[in-house]
């Protein structure tokens, strides 16, 4: 159940956000939904040939997100060419090349977090400069996903909860960082 709520939450959160893009009241980090793409698309066959029946459906969900959402960044998002952007891209790719390229997989697992971290990077220096080119909900709605994704988990090893545990973290991030303005002026 905790599953298909999370795919399900993991599902409608691009709707939302796709909604506010189009709108003009989010505005994606190209880079970061570029390394998002060639990630979550790697994660989800990685995860497949592994025949994981928990991750799967989560990393598969994202990974149809992460279409969507480069898709739509492409005209209507920020950012891709900036040094930092490309030396994040070039850092994720490289952290994908071992990721992919090596037979451990807890090397691997680490690999791939940190390829994805570093392809946050832009997106988390833009929403700290630009929090109003962000909508909160679908990074909480992520996050809550990838919550219940963490407690569907069976054997609490490393391997089985540093992934959701990751991704609900970046979210919560994304969260903060998005709503940081309005807790600065209840202050």
């Amino acid at each position: 159940m905790l599953i298909v709520i999370s795919s399900f939450l993991a599902f409608i959160s691009p709707i939302i956000y796709a909604h506010a893009i189009l709108k003009g009241q989010a505005k994606p980090h190209r880079t970061t939904r570029l390394v998002l793409l060639i990630i979550t698309f790697l994660a989800t066959i990685s995860l497949f040939a592994q025949h994981d029946r928990v991750a799967i459906w989560l990393a598969g969900v994202f990974a149809l997100q992460s279409i969507l959402l480069f898709g739509l960044s492409i005209k209507h998002g920020m950012g891709g060419w900036a040094k930092i952007d490309l030396l994040c891209l070039g850092i994720a790719l490289l952290g994908i090349i071992l990721w992919q390229t090596t037979h451990q997989p807890s090397l691997a697992l680490y690999a791939s977090i940190a390829a994805d971290f570093t392809g946050m990077v832009p997106a988390l220096i833009k929403t700290y400069r630009f929090p109003e080119t962000e909508i909160w909900l679908f990074f909480l709605l992520d996050a809550i996903a990838s919550a219940l994704s963490l407690l569907a988990v069976k054997s609490y090893t490393v391997q089985q909860f540093s992934y959701p545990l990751y991704l609900m973290l970046i979210n919560l991030s994304m969260v903060l960082l998005i709503i940081r303005p309005r807790i600065s002026k209840v202050k």
